[in-house]
Protein backbone atom coordinates (compact mmCIF):
# COMPACT_ATOMS: atom_id res chain seq x y z
CA UNK A 1 0.00 0.00 0.00
CA UNK A 2 1.23 3.33 -0.87
CA UNK A 3 1.46 5.87 1.71
CA UNK A 4 -1.16 8.75 1.10
CA UNK A 5 0.23 12.47 1.03
CA UNK A 6 -0.46 14.92 2.89
CA UNK A 7 -1.94 18.59 1.75
CA UNK A 8 -0.06 21.64 2.96
CA UNK A 9 -2.33 24.26 4.23
CA UNK A 10 -2.03 27.20 2.06
CA UNK A 11 -2.89 29.84 4.57
CA UNK A 12 -0.38 28.60 6.73
CA UNK A 13 2.87 28.36 3.94
CA UNK A 14 2.04 31.75 3.35
CA UNK A 15 2.31 32.92 6.45
CA UNK A 16 5.31 30.70 8.50
CA UNK A 17 8.64 29.42 7.67
CA UNK A 18 11.17 26.87 9.59
CA UNK A 19 14.70 27.81 10.51
CA UNK A 20 17.21 25.78 10.48
CA UNK A 21 16.83 24.65 14.07
CA UNK A 22 13.43 23.95 13.77
CA UNK A 23 11.37 26.60 15.16
CA UNK A 24 8.67 28.51 13.58
CA UNK A 25 9.31 32.05 11.94
CA UNK A 26 6.63 34.41 11.08
CA UNK A 27 6.48 38.16 10.15
CA UNK A 28 4.02 40.41 12.71
CA UNK A 29 0.73 41.68 11.78
CA UNK A 30 -0.26 46.01 11.13
CA UNK A 31 2.46 47.09 9.10
CA UNK A 32 -0.24 47.21 5.48
CA UNK A 33 -2.16 50.36 6.05
CA UNK A 34 -3.06 53.92 7.67
CA UNK A 35 0.04 53.55 8.83
CA UNK A 36 0.26 57.42 9.73
CA UNK A 37 -1.69 57.15 12.84
CA UNK A 38 -0.42 54.46 14.07
CA UNK A 39 2.72 54.84 16.84
CA UNK A 40 5.93 54.29 15.28
CA UNK A 41 7.27 52.01 18.38
CA UNK A 42 4.28 49.69 17.37
CA UNK A 43 5.09 49.88 13.54
CA UNK A 44 9.40 49.25 14.46
CA UNK A 45 8.66 45.95 16.82
CA UNK A 46 5.98 44.43 13.80
CA UNK A 47 9.14 45.42 11.44
CA UNK A 48 10.95 42.30 12.99
CA UNK A 49 10.19 38.75 12.39
CA UNK A 50 8.66 36.71 15.15
CA UNK A 51 9.41 33.08 16.52
CA UNK A 52 6.36 31.15 17.47
CA UNK A 53 6.04 29.73 20.93
CA UNK A 54 6.87 26.40 21.83
CA UNK A 55 3.20 24.91 22.15
CA UNK A 56 1.92 26.33 18.77
CA UNK A 57 5.01 24.65 17.15
CA UNK A 58 3.80 21.33 16.89
CA UNK A 59 0.39 22.37 15.21
CA UNK A 60 2.01 25.00 12.79
CA UNK A 61 4.54 21.77 11.66
CA UNK A 62 1.43 19.66 10.82
CA UNK A 63 0.08 22.49 8.67
CA UNK A 64 2.92 22.66 6.74
CA UNK A 65 4.96 19.49 6.26
CA UNK A 66 6.97 19.16 3.80
CA UNK A 67 8.76 22.44 4.75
Amino acid sequence: MAKTKVKTHSGAKKRFKLTKNGKVKFMHTNKRHRLTQKATKRKRIARVAGVASQNDTPAIKKLIPYK
